[in-house]
């Protein structure tokens, strides 16, 4: 499996207590999310590796989970700083126009006259809308980085995965 069949939903960020319990970062929505998929994927140093979660539960703001096998603290802090991945197979089919994040990063950003702003780096939530962040690359018009918000026929016009460009109606000058 490539890694572009693979995408990053969350990370173990250390253990929680003594029982092999470890606290877990997710970019799901909602963020118990990142346990209704299985398996779950970590890299170590043998590759990618299948990681199945016992439980998972929210503790604050945040999750803990429970993987299975990992029954202490000493055990469960080889996981520390492990990205979880999944297949992206594993991703439900959208309805036609909408894109998961991963599907933009990458895609260069042109205007409506055709200049070249850079491509997408990533994207944020704002909780008004989304926001693209747009880094210059060797054939930009300028080296300037670019906030652009996400809003589908008002600014951005066109996604062309196949062609790997966004259309979007923003001033090079903003």
């Amino acid at each position: 499996m490539d890694n572009k069949d693979r995408l990053i939903i969350g990370r173990f960020m250390g253990p929680h207590g003594l029982k092999g319990w470890i606290k877990v970062f997710s970019h799901t929505d909602p963020l118990e999310n990142i346990g209704s998929y299985k398996p779950l994927l970590v890299k170590t140093d043998k590759g990618w590796q299948p990681v199945l979660l016992e439980k998972l539960q929210k503790q604050g703001k945040g999750l803990v989970a429970k993987i299975k096998g990992c029954d202490d603290r000493d055990a469960t802090s080889a996981y520390t700083g492990l990205d979880i991945a999944i297949e992206k197979s594993q991703l439900p089919e959208l309805a036609a126009g909408d894109f998961y994040w991963s599907d933009l990063e990458g895609l260069k950003v042109e205007t409506l006259t055709g200049e070249l702003l850079g491509e997408v780096d990533h994207l944020f939530d704002t909780g008004a809308n989304d926001v693209l962040v747009v880094k210059p690359v060797a054939n930009s018009i300028d080296s300037e980085q670019r906030l652009i918000p996400y809003i589908l026929d008002q600014v951005v016009l066109k996604v062309d995965l196949d062609a790997g460009v966004m259309q979007v109606d923003w001033d090079s000058d903003f």
